[in-house]
C-alpha cells in the first residue's frame, strides 16, 4: 500500500505511487529546473482549500515564484486574497507565465518581474514595480535557490561557491533591504532555509551552509526588527518534489529514492509546504518570530 495519497486533480502514475520507484529518472541541465519539463509534475494546488481571507488586501513579493515551492505559495496567497509578484529568470518564462495564467483563473494579480537578483538593479525594480502596481509591500518571501552537487568540497570551484551565496543568501540580504523601506508594522519576511542546514549532506556542502547562514540571518534580522513591529520567520523544507532535485541530481537511483529516507516515506508536494509560508505571512503567527517552522515528513530536527 502507498503512502502517496490520491488527488483528485492529479493521479499519479501507478509505478510513481509505490515507495520503492517514487519518480523516473529524469535530467535538467539547467539550475533552478523548470517545472513544465518535470515526469510527473509537481502539485502545487490543494483545490480543497477553503480560503479564510488570510491576506485580503496585502501584497507579497515572492522570489523565485515561478515554480516549485514558490509557484504553491503565490497561488496560496493569492487564494487568501493578497496581490502577488513573482520574481523568476528569463529562461523560466514559461513556468512564470503557468503560474500567473493559475492566479489570474482565480480572480487574483499576479505581476511578473524577470530578471537575476543577483543584481541589485534588477532588485530594485522589483520592488518599484511592486510598489507601483499594489502601493505597498506587505509580505517577502525570499525563497530563490540553487544547488550543485559536488562529491568533495576539492570539487567546488570557487566560481560555484560565490555563485551559490550570491543566489541563496546575498539576494535575501538585497531583497530585504529594499522592501524595508516600505514596509510598515504588521509586515512579515520569510526565508526558505532548508534540512540540509540542520542534518547537512555530504554533496551539498555549500548549499548546505548557506542554507545555515539564512538560518542565523533570520534570528539576527528577527532581533533588528522587532522594535518595527516587523516579524521574521523561516521554513525548513525537506525533500520536496519540485524542479531543483530534478535539476540537480543526475544519479537515477537518487531520483528514484527521492523523498523516500523519512518516516512517512514519501517526498513531500509543493502545495503540502505552501500552509506552512500561510501560517507565517498572515496574523495567526503575531507571536512567531525568528523561529523556523520544519516541515520535512516526520524527522527530528534540534534547531
Amino acid at each position: 500500500m502507498s503512502n502517496y495519497p490520491e488527488y483528485h486533480h492529479y493521479r499519479m502514475k501507478e509505478e510513481c505511487r509505490q515507495r520503492s520507484i517514487a519518480f523516473p529518472s529524469q535530467m535538467q541541465e539547467q539550475q533552478p529546473g523548470l517545472e513544465y519539463l518535470m515526469d510527473p509534475p509537481p502539485i502545487f494546488d490543494n483545490l480543497n482549500h477553503k480560503s479564510g481571507e488570510k491576506l485580503n488586501g496585502k501584497s507579497a513579493i515572492i522570489t523565485g515564484g515561478d515554480s516549485g515551492i514558490g509557484r504553491a505559495v503565490a497561488v496560496l496567497f493569492a487564494k487568501e486574497g493578497a496581490n502577488v509578484t513573482i520574481n523568476f529568470l528569463d529562461s523560466e518564462i514559461k513556468d512564470a507565465l503557468e503560474t500567473q495564467r493559475c492566479i489570474d483563473n482565480l480572480g487574483g494579480r499576479c505581476l511578473l518581474v524577470e530578471g537575476d537578483i543577483r543584481d541589485a538593479c534588477v532588485v530594485a525594480n522589483v520592488v518599484n514595480k511592486t510598489m507601483e502596481a499594489y502601493g505597498g509591500i506587505d509580505i517577502l518571501v525570499n525563497n530563490c535557490g540553487v544547488q550543485f552537487p559536488q562529491e568533495s568540497i576539492l570539487d567546488i570551484s570557487y566560481e560555484q561557491m560565490v555563485y551559490t551565496y550570491e543566489v541563496n543568501v546575498f539576494s535575501f540580504f538585497m531583497m530585504t533591504k529594499a522592501c524595508l523601506i516600505h514596509m510598515q508594522a504588521g509586515a512579515s519576511i520569510i526565508n526558505t532555509t532548508s534540512i540540509t542546514a540542520y542534518e547537512g549532506q555530504r554533496e551539498l556542502i555549500d548549499y548546505s551552509s548557506a542554507k545555515g547562514a539564512i538560518v542565523s540571518f533570520t534570528r539576527s534580522l528577527s532581533l533588528s526588527l522587532i522594535n518595527r513591529r516587523i516579524r521574521v520567520n523561516a521554513v525548513a523544507p525537506g525533500s520536496i518534489w519540485t524542479p531543483l532535485p530534478a535539476a540537480s541530481w543526475k544519479n537515477e537511483e537518487k531520483i528514484a529514492a527521492f523523498g523516500t529516507d523519512g518516516p512517512i516515506e514519501r517526498a513531500g508536494q509543493p502545495f503540502e509546504i505552501a500552509p506552512a509560508y500561510l501560517y507565517l505571512a498572515s496574523d495567526d503567527s503575531k507571536y512567531m518570530t525568528g523561529e523556523v517552522m520544519h516541515v520535512n515528513g516526520g524527522k527530528f530536527i534540534s534547531s
